[in-house]
């Protein structure tokens, strides 16, 4: 009958009788005595050892009550090598006899990893460079796709080989007394930290027994790993962010910078303003303009400022901030650049709360049974535009060196009168901030017409100064004509049209290019087509349509409508 002794060997707990404990001390004890006092990682070379013994005996024992036997430590010293067989001086690694090939087992290579070491350890397994293995992973993430499913999946369910058994063991070099030794040694001498790491990770071993603790160990190293890339990928967008910040700000600044000296610099010295190209709202304001435009700059440029700023920060760590004497000064200088600004803004309002009109009349020598033509002339001197019509928007031109508002706002009507003579009315319309300066921006407008040999040339577009370009400026222009007095009418006409009486009921648009007769009752044409034709009253629509397809008449009586229709296919009534 043998005594039988408790041992914990790696962390793992035996059932051994006295005597296989005694050989097994013994053993021990002298491949400590074979590596010397002085041996570089005697310690972890021993705790591997243990380690391994500990993992063999395990696999040994059918159930916790089973009994280590001295069968069984000799089966172990086999596997493991006794101590005297090798020499444990520095030579040994140098020169060492070679050993057959041990079976491969797979595992996650820690020590060269990228995303987990899945790729280093299956080159392990597979015998080839861990290079061409993560090009074929490359290939099956992005050319197939299904990389993105089995390869997180692969990452928890294969084990990191922490131990230096298991790194043997992923090489498939035999795990014996003389190649954890030397495993230990090549580790220390590379990278010693990385050893202890690894040791420390070793207290549990129980991978085989314990799948469900390993995945949740691999779900974790695989959190932290993307966590990691992650955090990197965000402090690149960071870096790119802040450099896209100072880039932004700069380009600003810069163009804040420039346009000041274009502004301002030429209202500082005296040169008149009619050489720059100003905002116009920034020339009728009771604040100087220089003024103005050094409120435009500080109430862009100081957030800008501080934009720059942050986006510096966010590149470097080692800038220091504003200090809170400058963040406050610049804080006040933005608000009074605000305040001064929405001063002017205010004014800018005021200067249109009112509508003025300046009216004048001129007689034309025309009399009944005259012949007027109207035609709308421009200047090519002046507008860039290439076609002359009644436009809403206004552009600023060159008269000479003086900046001008260039605008074709102009509405044309004609009426009949019971005077000998015809006459032409204009009238201006501004708006200004009183009664008396819409007036007078009204009569600041410039309009020219003129008469040469019984054709009236009305200009199609007014000149203003460039500080009334906002100010709804117009110029309404009415014809009068004796009755029975001839009038033809340009194409130049079309868009300037505004409302003209026609016995008719033609459009303005349809009039041009026709001649009419002054009656009582407004224009009559004298020329057009009269199987077309409208008549318009209020809500009442009658139209007429005799061509070679037939006869199409329809008629708008209020609400109702109603069309008849007569062809080759007899008459259809709707």
């Amino acid at each position: 009958m043998n005594k039988t002794i408790n041992i914990n060997l790696g962390g793992i707990f035996f059932h051994i009788d006295e005597l296989a404990y005694l050989k097994l001390k013994r053993y021990l004890n002298a491949i400590k005595l074979s590596l010397g006092d002085d041996s570089q990682g005697r310690d972890e070379i021993l705790h591997d050892i243990e380690l391994r013994i500990g993992e063999l005996l395990s696999e040994r024992i059918a159930n916790e009550r089973q009994v280590i036997n001295e069968a069984d430590i000799d089966e172990i010293t086999k596997i493991m090598g006794k101590p005297e067989d090798y020499m444990v001086d520095e030579e040994i690694f140098e020169d060492q006899p070679k050993h057959k090939t041990a079976s491969k087992k797979l595992f996650r290579d820690g020590d060269d990893k990228f995303l987990g070491g899945v790729c280093s350890g299956l080159a392990h397994y597979f015998g080839i460079e861990t290079i061409w293995m993560r090009i074929i992973w490359l290939i099956l993430l992005f050319g197939f796709g299904i990389g993105f499913l089995i390869y997180p999946l692969l990452w928890i369910l294969i084990p990191q080989a922490e131990t230096t058994a298991e790194k043997l063991q992923m090489k498939g070099e035999p795990v014996n007394i003389n190649n954890i030794e030397r495993k230990i040694k090549e580790e220390l001498d590379d990278i010693t930290s990385r050893v202890k790491d690894g040791v420390n990770k070793v207290k549990d071993s129980d991978f085989k027994k314990n799948v469900e603790h390993k995945a949740k160990s691999g779900i974790q190293d695989l959190t932290e790993t993307l966590g990691n890339i992650f955090l990197a990928i965000f402090k690149v967008l960071g870096k790119l962010i802040g450099a896209l910040l100072i880039f932004i700000a700069s380009a600003t600044l810069l163009g804040l910078f420039f346009g000041l000296l274009s502004w301002g610099s030429f209202e500082i010295i005296g040169v008149s303003n009619e050489y720059v190209n100003y905002p116009p709202f920034l020339f009728d304001s009771i604040i100087p303009t220089w003024l103005l435009i050094v409120f435009i700059f500080l109430a862009i440029g100081i957030p800008f400022i501080i934009l720059f700023m942050l986006g510096v920060k966010i590149l470097s760590n080692n800038v220091k901030s504003f200090s809170s004497t400058t963040k406050l000064s610049l804080l006040g200088v933005w608000i009074i650049s605000l305040l001064g600004l929405g001063f002017s803004l205010i004014n800018f309002t005021t200067q249109t709360a009112f509508d003025g009109v300046y009216k004048y009349r001129e007689e034309l020598p025309i009399v009944a049974n005259d012949t007027l033509t109207i035609k709308m002339v421009d200047s090519e001197e002046l507008s860039t535009r290439k076609e002359l019509k009644k436009r809403y928007s206004s552009e600023i031109v060159y008269v000479g060196d003086t900046q001008k508002v260039y605008a074709t706002k102009i509405s044309v009507d004609i009426k009949p009168t019971d005077k000998l003579n015809a006459f032409v009315k204009i009238r201006k319309e501004s708006e200004g901030k009183s009664i008396k300066h819409a007036n007078k921006s009204a009569e600041t407008i410039e309009y020219q017409f003129n008469l040469n040999n019984q054709n009236l040339l009305l200009n199609g577009y007014f000149l203003s100064e460039i500080k009334n370009q906002f100010k709804n400026q117009y110029v309404d222009i009415t014809i009068y004509l004796p009755v029975n007095a001839i009038i033809y009418l340009d194409k130049s006409t079309r868009t300037y049209l505004y409302d003209v009486e026609n016995t008719q009921g033609i459009f303005d648009r349809d009039m041009p290019k026709h001649y009419y007769k002054m009656t009582g009752d407004g224009l009559e044409c004298l020329d057009c087509n009269p199987n077309i034709f409208n008549i318009r009253k209020k809500n009442n629509y009658f139209k007429l349509n005799i061509d070679s397809s037939g006869v199409e008449i329809k008629v708008k009586d209020g609400t109702s409508n109603a069309k008849v229709k007569i062809d080759e296919n007899g008459v259809i009534i709707r």
